[in-house]
């Protein structure tokens, strides 16, 4: 299915998957509605693009926010072909008795009721208009759990079971639902969960080859241009040097 002049909207689109996820798209011929936190990130990325895009400022845990984003779109926008929730983060590798409960409150917030936030503000007009395409990014922390990262990973089991309910609730309307869940994969992603601590952040990509967010863009883009009776449900990714969340092969 060509995606050109399709109307894609990214959250957590200035960086990481959501940007290679963009780029991806852009290269396709979409359209890009792109939001992000981080206003300047994403005003330099639509630059660089050669297809029509619209920026949003928006933190998706705010939940009003999120409503009066989607709300007050230029008309030209309202018609979004595919959602893609990628906004999500880790916080601390605390132990349940001893970790920040504020790092619990920021990934709950954003991984899940962000992307329900998301979903809620979106799928009407998906379910109006009779087609549309949700991918959700989820991880390999969703099927398992490694330890101080018990919150996290529950977070990310959440939206492997909301994407299945998505699916429930969606059947018959022709709205497609599908799940990228990434292994290991070097973007931001551990150096926002160690607040900042580059060192630190880089020892989880030490001796391995990990994947990148353009090699989850590829994923996510084979999903996106399938024939619409076609709906790719669940894509686990890994590092060809990871077997399990706990299990990865590093050279010295």
């Amino acid at each position: 299915m060509s995606l050109k002049d399709k109307i894609i909207f990214v959250t957590g689109a200035s960086s990481g998957i959501g940007e290679a996820c963009v780029r991806g798209f852009a290269a396709a011929g979409a359209r890009l509605l792109i939001a992000a936190r981080r206003r300047d990130c994403l005003d330099k990325l639509a630059a660089e693009l050669k297809v029509p895009c619209h920026c949003l400022t928006l933190d998706v845990r705010d939940r009003a926010a999120v409503e009066a984003a989607v709300a007050h779109l230029p008309a030209e926008w309202t018609s979004i072909d595919i959602l893609l929730n990628n906004a999500g983060l880790a916080r601390g590798i605390g132990k349940i008795y001893d970790a920040d409960q504020e790092d619990w409150d920021e990934m709950i917030d954003t991984n899940v009721k962000g992307l329900l936030y998301i979903s809620h503000a979106v799928i009407p007009g998906m379910v109006e208009r009779g087609h549309g395409h949700i991918i959700n990014i989820g991880s390999l922390a969703g099927h398992d759990v490694y330890p101080g990262g018990s919150v996290y990973c529950s977070t990310k089991a959440s939206v492997k079971a909301l994407t299945f309910g998505m699916r429930l609730d969606l059947h018959g309307t022709g709205i497609r639902v599908s799940s990228v869940d990434p292994g290991l994969c070097e973007t931001e992603f551990s150096l926002v969960r160690f607040h900042g601590d580059s060192e630190r952040a880089a020892k989880a990509y030490h001796g391995v080859r990990p994947l990148t967010g353009a090699d989850i863009a590829e994923v996510v883009l084979f999903c996106a241009t399938r024939q619409e009776h076609v709906n790719i449900v669940d894509v686990l990714v890994t590092p060809t040097a990871q077997s399990a969340i706990s299990l990865v092969a590093r050279k010295q």
